[in-house]
């Protein structure tokens, strides 16, 4: 330590507090966020006031950037030249500014985010706009305070006529703040300013009427309007922007979409490249090229979509995966007195008018002093001029001037400033017209003087000069909007992402899901091997074929009685040899729980639709139970309880029903009973049910219910074995609930107890499937009517010993194409048989309307066609 010196010793906790609450409060005032005023930062006023003091107006010759950045960065702005140029760039480019305040000449960049060329080779001049923000700042209407090294004054706001903050926006990260503020049409935030002017009280709903939305430079489409009212309501917001797009059709009848406009602040060459990954990547379907033929004439992003592409869904998915559409978070914080401050749209409004009132009464007091002043100039160059003989006579008999000016001040009253201008006056000024002009021009000077004395003494004067220069602005760069609004519009609705197609959803025993498409399975004649169906884990099988639509809701019922909600886009895709994804993925279903049954519900969100329908739970010891579909309406990631189910108990089967339907009921020992629905009340989720069918014993149990409306469907039961027979459903009498039932299938060792029961008619198809993974698809319309009480024929061949089917589905095969029988690479189709035996039995009914088979008769061979 040299002599003189010495240590002081701080807390080094104090000292960086201080220093960080210094560095972030020069940051937020001296920066990064904008002046609630004039709607700049530092860096831009000074630019702006830069390349004002070089002259370099909007009707001036261009000068090299360089020469503007160095003016600044030497005067003014002690930062990284970059700062300054790429701050000045911003100003010049078309789509950052909703109006440029720079009018740039050479390489200033592009939408697709390339770089502006080196400051030395571009040229730039202020915007005649740029001039309104700068205008009367001669007359003292602004602050003036020192430069960084206080050799020069610079403006600490522009005294704008324009509302450049709510015109232009802003944005900028501060620390602990950030500020981002959407540009604005003019012609709309002119006449909201007008509006609040003439009326102060005006509510920010009345305004928002006016302003609409915030207006982008690039123009595209706000979608939605919450996000825009919470914005200008309470100062944040978030506003959702897409591209502006259309679809065309070419001669060759393929579509095209073709993008016009882009959201604000997005890299159009970024767009455009993500876009191809994502079609690369498979993760957009439909989109076989994409092309940018933008040029000068405008923006044009072509989309080429392939023959089989439906545009709406390919054009969703665009906006769901790519920057075509974007959202604009709204934060209005800005600098109200030197203080940052988070304002709404009247906030905003109400603080560029108290400006304009103090530039408008500060430039009224400097018009006023300048006026008085020339009036007492005139006042004495009158009197002088009344007094001309006397005055020359004064003024050639002093020695020398000060004397002069002493003999004016002494003979006539006057003051020092008149004695100097009479001393100063030109011999021109002696003749008559000269002094009328005199007189003239002092009558004029008081008329203004009184003007501008009425314009400081009245507010309402003022605020109509300002509104006079607002309107004047107005009419000078008005234009139209830009960016279009679409009101009545939501988020997202998934469903717009996919085409509405028929899916076959699979569930293994271990609770593996997918969907496949239904056009992948071929139909195969009755006695087929089948073809393999899908690749499952040791062990396991495929249990649930659920048929469904893309746009459907599956209700996913577990055998412990809970229910989970599932859109069937949301289930993951597969092929017919792919093994799914676990359920436990995509529903919190608990470890030791697992799907029983399903619904397939067309909307949860209809009224009507939810009130009027119902679901029928049945368990496998046959209990029933009914509740309204408007309970399951409000889906939960948790899913709900559904039904209370007693020990020993599983949830089996779920039905959705419409009041009018008849229930049938199928045991494993070959009974089924029928009842009507109503005898089932309508009970709560948590509600454990009655009694549907009494089971024969302690191993018997339900395999299935169907619920019926009318007699036009038929009755298909199907064996563990490969058995199935198809009945009519008028050969089931009505009974009442809770009886024993009727017999519905011949149960023999050779058949296998019943493993399925469904409705089925000749549209359908059946969809058969065993547990190890083979499938098989079969026309209804194939198999002919038999006795309640039957057999059956052999439906599909167990090609593996102690194989048995696992689940049966019904497919609706009306109205598509015939499909030929093929030999498939995992199945060959194999021969019919020659014959099929077909037993038939009487029945007896006894009083508790169980069946007891009377005889038998063997061996009677008929054709099933």
């Amino acid at each position: 330590m040299t002599t003189g010196e010495r240590i002081i010793r701080i807390n080094i906790e104090e000292e960086m507090k201080s220093a960080y609450i210094d560095y972030s409060m020069s940051v937020i005032v001296s920066r990064a966020l904008p002046d609630v005023r004039d709607g700049l930062k530092p860096v831009h006023r000074r630019v702006l006031f830069g390349m004002n003091e070089l002259g370099i107006a909007a009707n001036k010759p261009h000068k090299k950037s360089a020469r503007i950045v160095g003016e600044v960065l030497g005067k003014y702005h002690p930062h990284g030249d970059s700062s300054v140029y790429m701050a000045m760039v911003r100003m010049a480019q078309q789509w950052s500014l909703r109006y440029p305040l720079v009018d740039g000449q050479g390489n200033f960049g592009s939408v697709d985010g390339d770089s502006p060329a080196a400051m030395r080779y571009t040229e730039a001049r202020m915007k005649k706009i740029a001039e309104e923000m700068l205008g009367d700042l001669e007359k003292d209407t602004v602050d003036m305070s020192p430069n960084f090294d206080e050799t020069l004054q610079e403006p600490t706001v522009l005294p704008t006529r324009i509302p450049n903050l709510l015109v232009n926006g802003a944005s900028g990260i501060a620390v602990g703040m950030a500020t981002n503020m959407p540009p604005h049409n003019l012609t709309d935030i002119i006449d909201a300013t007008i509006a609040y002017i003439d009326n102060n009280d005006v509510s920010i709903d009345e305004l928002v009427d006016i302003v609409k939305a915030p207006d982008f430079p690039t123009g595209g489409t706000i979608y939605g309007y919450q996000g825009v009212k919470e914005a200008y309501e309470t100062g944040k917001g978030r506003v959702v922007v897409r591209a502006k797009t259309n679809i065309e059709v070419t001669d060759s009848g393929r579509e095209k979409i073709i993008v016009s406009e882009i959201p604000y602040m997005v890299n159009k060459a970024e767009l455009i490249m993500k876009a191809a990954d994502l079609i690369n990547d498979k993760k957009i379907d439909g989109i076989s090229n994409v092309n940018d033929e933008s040029d000068r004439n405008g923006m044009r992003i072509v989309f080429d979509l392939k023959r089989d592409a439906i545009a709406n869904v390919v054009l969703n998915k665009l906006f769901k995966y790519t920057q075509m559409q974007s959202s604009f978070s709204v934060n209005n914080i800005a600098l109200v007195k030197g203080r940052p401050q988070l304002l709404n749209l009247k906030d905003l409004i109400l603080y560029f008018v108290e400006h304009r009132h103090d530039v408008v009464v500060r430039r009224t007091q400097f018009e006023l002093r300048q006026a008085e002043a020339r009036a007492h100039i005139l006042e004495g160059l009158i009197i002088a001029s009344d007094n001309i003989d006397e005055v020359i006579k004064i003024i050639r008999g002093s020695k020398s001037p000060d004397i002069a000016r002493a003999s004016l001040i002494e003979r006539f009253e006057l003051s020092e400033i008149q004695a100097r201008a009479i001393v100063e006056m030109r011999l021109r000024q002696l003749t008559g017209l000269e002094q009328d002009k005199l007189r003239a021009e002092y009558d004029e000077i008081m008329k203004l003087i009184d003007h501008l004395k009425t314009i400081l003494n009245d507010h309402d004067v003022r605020m109509g000069i300002i509104k006079e220069e607002l309107l004047q602005v107005k009419a000078k760069y008005g234009d139209e909007r830009r960016t279009e609004i679409v009101y009545a519009s939501e988020d997202f609705n998934p469903e717009d992402f996919y085409a509405d197609e028929e899916m076959v959803i699979t569930i293994s025993h271990m609770g593996y899901i997918k969907r496949t498409p239904l056009t992948e399975f071929k139909t195969q004649n009755r006695g087929g091997v089948g073809a393999k169906g899908s690749h499952t884990r040791d062990e396991d099988f495929l249990e649930h074929m659920i048929m469904a639509t893309m746009h459907n809701t599956m209700l996913f019922f577990t055998e412990k009685g809970k229910c989970f909600w599932l859109k069937v886009f949301e289930i993951p895709e597969g092929s017919k040899q792919s093994k799914g994804r676990a359920i436990q993925n995509l529903l919190n279903i608990e470890p030791d729980d697992k799907v029983k049954a399903y619904i397939n519900v067309l909307t949860l969100s209809e009224d009507e639709y939810i009130n009027n329908n119902n679901i029928i739970l049945c368990t496998k010891k046959g209990i029933v139970k009914k509740t309204s579909l408007e309970a399951y309406s409000r889906p939960r990631v948790n899913g709900v309880n559904a039904i209370t189910v007693r020990e020993g108990d599983q949830l089996l089967e779920a039905r959705l029903t419409n009041g009018n339907k008849e229930i049938l009921i199928a045991a494993r020992s070959g009974k089924a009973i029928r009842f009507a629905e109503d005898q089932v009340r309508a009970m709560g989720r948590t509600a454990s049910g009655v009694r549907g069918i009494t089971l024969r014993d302690e191993a018997d149990e339900v395999v299935g219910m169907i619920c019926v409306e009318n007699s036009d469907e038929d009755i298909m039961v199907v064996s563990e074995n490969g058995y199935g027979k198809r009945s009519n459903i008028d050969d089931y009498r009505i009974t009442n609930r809770g009886g024993k039932g009727v017999k519905t299938i011949n149960i023999t060792e050779k058949t296998g107890e019943l493993i399925a029961l469904k409705s089925v008619s000749d549209s359908d198809d059946l969809m058969i499937i065993n547990k190890s993974g083979i499938t098989i698809r079969l026309a209804v319309a194939g198999l002919r009517v038999m006795g309640r009480a039957t057999q059956g024929v052999r439906l599909i061949n167990l090609s593996k010993k102690g194989d048995s089917i696992a689940a049966v589905a019904k497919v609706n095969a009306a109205g598509e194409e015939e499909l030929i029988t093929e030999d498939l690479e995992n199945g060959v189709v194999v021969d019919q048989p020659d014959n099929l035996i077909e037993t038939s039995i009487d029945e007896q009914v006894e009083e508790n309307g169980e069946d007891q088979p009377k005889n038998t008769l063997d061996g009677e061979q008929t054709s099933l066609f």
